[in-house]
């Protein structure tokens, strides 16, 4: 690197630049914000309008043009507030897995200032349920899969427009097609007239809890669009630093990549990562993203040598299954510029992998929540390779320190919980005043995870201090598998925890105590029928003897995990 951390972001954050930043007061604290943010997601769709005919979305055989997306969502805007009386502040609920109809749902429902709630499409019908009950929402978009597992629960028909995307059968009743809903999408396709304000919300995307139903984490059009111009910083900050040249041993220039990106879209639009860092951001920037059925490494190569995509990761496991793709070197992946994720731990030895698959690419590895809108810091380039254990350093509009037990900062170094501070920090959690109290204090969100700062403000995640594993990316609170394997009649006592996994970072594992006849099959499929498939142990030890608990009653999870990991790794 020709230039430090410091000395880039100085210069990209001057008065005058793209990245000047100012302080404005949010809810009542003064926050550091970018100065040229986008005011809301409406102003982000019109100007993803001057990407005019490029591919935007390609989705098997299907290509839709920036162009020709403006109007199908402008259209269906309009839709939303003429014909189904959609205001602002409504909510519009997306449940349904990666199709180009959601991208659509998504930029209709948010344009026309109503609040778009992304469920999760891996949940059991029961949850999806709760999460449509709770946030109120009057309008449902679904795939035919979710239509199905929706006719176990009551969606109260009477109250909500369900809408049905690819229906391939006969709706079932009180179901619209998609296709008749949006009809001909007229060349002067207008949004309709409502005015948005940065504070406004936008999104609701549900956390497991820890204490059982999950919180919906209520992010404004300010936080996502935060989110935009913080990954925009560092993409330009890596480049100021010299990332941005590709240079060989020989000092040849290598190919220059595509004008236009591609980003291979291998996360669910669901979680944050894969709506505001994936979507939202190549949306503004222009880039094709290139829409997968599901995650299939072998497939994924496939459409990295077709679309000559140039960005690609998601999550680590996705990852490490393309880099140790025993085919690997049977595809043309000379086109592809970077690997990042999140979401889950990153073993350092993926970066020597991928350093070794990718000679030419810029490996990197960020750090958020749903409750940051994505990103509050990012590790790329070589300072990645230079410590390869750190999710890199904040982003300048974020604040971050490490806080003692009694709530006081530690110096660099010392080890507590992470608190973040700034314009990313979603508002609060949906009809949950208490939830918000305990997690936010003064603009300062409580992260649950624990971390140390070195001395150039690099972030370490060393454990997390909620009961929780990461699945893939998924949060798994042990708590919620808990109290469903506590609900089965064999069952007297249940703890759930993490097993190390080298693909999937963590994978779920219970220590069960039983007093009757009940196999570990018996006990997958009870949780299986009330949770979404990752949410159900892998591994299940099964013991007719109390679980192991300290003087005050606890259970020693660490113990058990010390115990049983070994065995179930073997």
């Amino acid at each position: 690197m020709t230039m430090s951390i410091q000395e880039a972001t100085e210069m990209l954050t001057a008065p005058g630049q793209m990245f000047e930043m100012e302080t404005i007061e949010i809810r009542g604290v003064p926050t550091r914000v970018w100065k040229n943010t986008p005011a809301s997601l409406r102003d982000v769709l019109e100007l993803s309008r001057g990407h005019g005919d490029a591919d935007f979305l390609v989705y098997e055989d299907d290509r839709i043009s920036f162009e020709e997306h403006f109007r199908q969502a402008a259209h269906l805007a309009r839709v939303l507030v003429e014909r189904f009386g959609v205001e602002k502040g409504d909510r519009v609920a997306i449940v349904m897995r990666n199709f180009p109809e959601w991208v659509a749902a998504f930029w209709a429902a948010a344009a026309a200032g109503a609040v778009v709630v992304p469920l999760n499409a891996w949940w059991a019908a029961d949850e999806l349920q709760f999460g449509l009950d709770d946030s109120g929402t009057t309008v449902v978009f679904a795939d035919e899969e979710r239509m199905e597992r929706l006719r176990e629960v009551d969606l109260k028909t009477g109250d909500r427009t369900l809408i049905v995307v690819r229906a391939e059968g006969e709706p079932d009743a009180g179901w619209l097609r998609y296709e008749d809903v949006v009809g001909d999408v007229p060349t002067d396709a207008a949004l309709p007239d409502v005015e948005i304000d940065p504070e406004d919300d936008a999104t609701i995307f549900y956390t497991s809890g820890t204490t059982g139903r999950p919180k919906g984490a209520l992010g404004t059009h300010r936080n996502i669009c935060t989110n935009l111009m913080s990954l925009f910083f560092v993409s330009s900050r890596q480049s100021a630093r010299g990332g941005g040249a590709l240079i060989d041993e020989g000092g040849e220039d290598q190919e220059r990549p595509p004008t236009q990106n591609a980003y291979l879209l291998s996360v669910p639009l669901f979680h944050a990562t894969g709506c505001h860092s994936v979507l939202v951001s190549n949306t503004a920037a222009g880039g094709k993203l290139v829409m997968m059925h599901k995650w299939d490494a072998t497939r994924a190569l496939e459409l990295i040598e077709r679309e000559r995509v140039t960005i690609f990761g998601g999550v680590p496991a996705m990852a490490w299954q393309v880099v140790e793709h025993p085919d690997f070197d049977r595809y043309d992946t000379s086109s592809v510029r970077s690997v990042s994720y999140g979401g889950a731990p990153a073993a350092p030895e993926l970066v020597r992998l991928i350093r070794e698959r990718f000679p030419k690419v810029s490996p990197g590895n960020g750090y958020g929540l749903t409750e940051t809108s994505s990103v509050t810091s990012m590790n790329t380039g070589d300072d990645y390779v230079r410590k390869p254990e750190s999710v890199g350093p904040a982003v300048p509009v974020c604040d971050v320190k490490v806080v003692g037990a009694d709530g006081e900062t530690l110096p660099i170094g010392e080890v507590g919980e992470l608190w973040i501070k700034g314009p990313n920090v979603v508002k609060g959690y949906w009809n949950r005043p208490d939830a918000t109290a305990e997690t936010i204090t003064d603009g300062w969100l409580h992260t649950g995870d624990v971390a140390r700062l070195d001395e150039e403000g690099f972030i370490y995640i060393v454990d997390r201090a909620k009961d929780m594993v990461i699945r893939g990316g998924e949060n798994v609170y042990c708590v919620e598998v808990e109290s469903v394997l506590y609900e089965h009649p064999a069952v007297s006592d249940a703890a759930v925890f993490g097993v190390p996994h080298k693909v999937l970072g963590e994978e779920v594992g219970a220590a069960v105590q039983v007093t009757g006849d009940v196999t570990v099959e018996e006990l997958q499929e009870w949780v299986r029928a009330r949770l979404a498939d990752f949410k159900v142990p892998r591994y299940i030890d099964l013991r007719p003897e109390p679980l192991p608990r300290n003087p005050q009653g606890k259970i020693l999870k660490r113990e058990l995990r010390e115990e049983l990991a070994p065995r179930w790794a073997g």
